[in-house]
């Protein structure tokens, strides 16, 4: 029987890189943070708030992602967008993803 620490191990490092890139693409659109943990959650990607802030600001630092202050409401958010860098990754990493899910449907399929 499988046991539930082993695949929730497993589980984290299968979707550790899909993060990343869900949040290139989700980002090509201005969003702030909170936000982007529902709308990641809504599509199947549940992340934890102290994995997706520092995450965030991580790929600020590469330069994957910009961020502007929004200051005209009552209370001022970070927006995040995703930068011509982060673009031209999220480019590469969806054609490599492409390409690995091929992989693995052939391989299911035992060809």
């Amino acid at each position: 029987m499988l046991d539930d620490e082993l695949l929730s191990t497993h589980l984290q490092e299968l979707r550790r890189g899909t993060v990343v890139l869900a949040c290139l693409l989700v980002l090509k659109q201005p969003n702030y943070g909170y936000a982007l943990l529902d709308l990641l959650d809504r599509s199947g990607f549940a992340v934890d708030a102290n994995t997706l802030y520092p995450l965030l600001r991580r790929l600020e630092k590469q330069g994957l992602l910009t961020s502007d202050w929004n200051t005209e409401e009552s209370r001022p958010r970070k927006f995040y967008r995703t930068s011509d860098l982060g673009a031209a990754l999220a480019d590469a990493l969806n054609r490599d993803w492409d390409e690995l899910d091929t992989a693995l449907r052939t391989l299911k399929g035992g060809s």
